[in-house]
């Protein structure tokens, strides 16, 4: 608020007469003494409420409730919008690295059997006592169904596959999150069970099927249509060894990740690796850490299972 000082306005300037040498005032006009006088006696004077920007300061004021609440609302729809796809986003960087991994390790298969005259890293189904299972030339060792293996990562070191591979990372899918005794796991992958081992031979008597043991087995069977490494589940995962019978005797009896938002990647003998997509509700399994330390299982699969139906097609030739 203004408050004008109450004060006299100067009296303007006399002029003289020619003819009678008075004194007279002009009317209607203001000396400029006057003027200045004036504008110094009606300045605005300072107050508690009026700091002399009170034009300025009555302009300013904060956000109403009703406004505040619109910007939230705002902030919290465009979260809900973007988070979603930061999620998404995530995910597929993992798949991503998960392949990576895979193709790392099918080179490490194919310069172990560069090195071994054309033998392949020898693939070993689950011994109850581990020290049986050394001798091998073993791609890997240890079970993954015991706490104490499953992170040691001595038991990757010490596999065939290691020297040409020598990350203790590119064992592991970097989706897996399964933990044992506060540690991270040390594995997620296993090894087709017709490659690096003639145990298939026996499980399925008089098979038209094939093993593979050496890379030349592998040339002569299409090696872009053979799968040599799977992410498997935690349900199953225990050895090295990811069972298929071809016979159809146990459906999925090892089951593949889920991990990769209801997918799964494996490498193939030619190099490269892919992600499958399970297709059927049956085989969206959640992988769980409760189900990491207890016995393999996994529910029972039609053998018209198109998730089954299209591994098999690539796990072994006639």
């Amino acid at each position: 608020m203004y408050y004008p000082v109450p004060c006299q306005v100067a009296q303007s300037k006399a002029q003289v007469c020619v003819q009678t040498h008075t004194s007279t005032f002009a009317p209607g006009k203001v000396s400029k003494e006057s003027t200045l006088a004036r504008a110094r006696i009606e300045r605005p004077v300072k107050t508690a409420r009026n700091d002399g920007c009170g034009a300025a300061d009555s302009s300013r004021h904060g956000l109403t409730l009703v406004e505040l609440l619109v910007v939230i609302a705002i902030i919290g729809l465009l979260a809900s919008l973007l988070l979603p796809a930061l999620s998404s986003a995530k995910a597929n960087a993992r798949q991503v690295a998960c392949l990576g991994n895979l193709r790392q390790l099918e080179a490490a298969f194919q310069m172990y059997a560069a090195d071994n005259g054309g033998y392949l890293a020898q693939n070993v189904a689950f011994e109850p006592e581990l020290n049986r299972s050394f001798g091998t030339n073993s791609w890997v060792y240890g079970n993954m169904k015991n706490e104490s293996d499953a992170t040691n990562a001595l038991l990757i070191k010490i596999g065939e596959l290691f020297s040409y591979a020598p990350q203790p990372l590119a064992f592991l899918c970097p989706a897996d999150s399964i933990v044992g005794d506060g540690l991270p796991r040390v594995r997620s992958y296993a090894m087709n069970s017709w490659i690096g081992s003639g145990e298939m031979e026996t499980e399925e008597e008089q098979t038209p099927f094939r093993v593979f043991l050496k890379d030349t087995d592998l040339a002569a069977g299409m090696p872009s249509a053979i799968w040599v490494l799977v992410d498997e589940h935690v349900a199953t995962l225990n050895d090295g060894w990811f069972l298929v019978t071809m016979n159809d005797s146990q459906p999925f009896a090892n089951l593949p990740a889920t991990r990769h938002q209801n997918a799964y990647g494996l490498n193939f003998a030619d190099g490269h690796a892919e992600t499958y997509r399970l297709r059927s509700a049956v085989t969206h399994i959640p992988e769980r850490q409760a189900e990491a330390f207890t016995e393999p299982s996994s529910p029972e699969i039609s053998v018209t299972n198109p998730d089954w139906i299209k591994l098999k097609g690539v796990t072994t030739s006639p």
